[in-house]
């Protein structure tokens, strides 16, 4: 191998940017020619490609989102796009493919691996929904950020005795809401893997009222089964037998923004490094995350799979909201 490239796909995560750089520096150190691909696998398609050095990667090892830009392609799932796709990287020359990005991203990664090409995915979703890894690049930046804002919405709560409802982004995966609910103290957490209506939050609240507690957060993961506004709803229209209302506050893509935590500037850089070694010892057909606070390989299939939640923390979810 001497020519490899690197793609950002999906939804932007924070430290994206760290392993940009740390693939470029990687690669430039084995002595690989680096390029770039702008805007995920719908610029793989067009073949936007861009040389790469270590001076064009300096300074963005603190920039949130992705300077090769992003995008969300329809086209990957279909076979004419991933011919399309091989045909660039093959006009282009290129050895070998790094994709950072989620479970869509390291499907299409998957797509291009079964039809020969070299390719090694890096784990990275704010959702930190895909299976082979502990954590996902951006889920902890995503949680600080989600945190700091409940912190915030906890002081008008106390101030005013209200309480309040907070939707964070996840899709069908509750992590996000989960450890953000356990970590800002919350009085209820709505996640899809466990079904939770709106009668049962409201138990919950005249629950924690009967115990003193004078004002109340609930977390909602955007994919639950009744999202915010439903549940919302049905507090609008049974708050006078309550006695209390329930304000809706969406984050939102707020979440994705930022400078990336220390925590995940490193992994970025670790996981970005363990690409290139990967695919520089011919070891391709892998998306890299973490395992044990190591770098870890798992078969690109694994993106197919469900990633189960940690029992553990929802039983820990469940004693601390007393």
């Amino acid at each position: 191998m001497r020519r490899l490239a690197v793609l950002t796909s999906g939804g932007d995560a924070p430290g994206m940017n760290a392993a940009v750089r740390a693939v470029v520096r990687a690669g430039v150190e084995m002595g690989f020619e680096m390029s770039g691909v702008r805007n995920g696998f719908a610029g793989l398609i067009r073949g936007e490609f861009l040389s790469l050095g270590c001076r064009n990667v300096g300074g963005i090892i603190d920039r949130g989102g992705t300077f090769l830009g992003s995008s969300r392609c329809e086209e990957m799932y279909q076979e004419s796009g991933q011919e399309a796709a091989l045909r660039s990287l093959r006009d282009y020359a290129l050895d070998g493919l790094i994709v950072i990005g989620g479970n869509g991203s390291q499907s299409g990664a998957l797509a291009l691996s079964r039809r020969g090409f070299p390719v090694v995915g890096i784990a990275s979703t704010i959702d930190n929904d895909l299976a082979g890894t502990d954590i996902s690049l951006g889920a902890t930046t995503a949680l600080e950020i989600a945190v700091q804002a409940i912190d915030r919405l906890r002081v008008t709560a106390s101030s005013h005795r209200r309480a309040f409802l907070v939707e964070v982004m996840g899709r069908h995966c509750g992590y996000l809401a989960l450890v953000a609910g356990i970590a800002s103290g919350a009085e209820a957490i709505v996640i899809p893997e466990v079904p939770t209506g709106a009668e049962d939050v409201a138990r919950e609240l005249l629950a924690a009222e009967s115990r003193g507690k004078k004002h109340a957060i609930v977390v909602v993961s955007e994919g639950a089964p009744q999202n915010a506004d439903q549940i919302g709803r049905w507090f609008a229209d049974h708050h006078e037998r309550l006695g209390f209302e329930l304000r809706v506050t969406r984050l939102g893509h707020i979440q994705r923004g930022g400078s990336p935590c220390v925590f995940d500037r490193m992994i970025a850089t670790e996981l970005g490094a363990a690409a290139v070694q990967y695919l520089a010892s011919g070891e391709h057909g892998v998306v890299i995350g973490l395992k044990d606070h190591r770098p870890h390989a798992s078969s690109l299939s694994m993106v197919l799979e469900q990633k189960q939640l940690d029992a553990g923390l929802l039983a820990i979810a469940r004693t601390m909201s007393r």
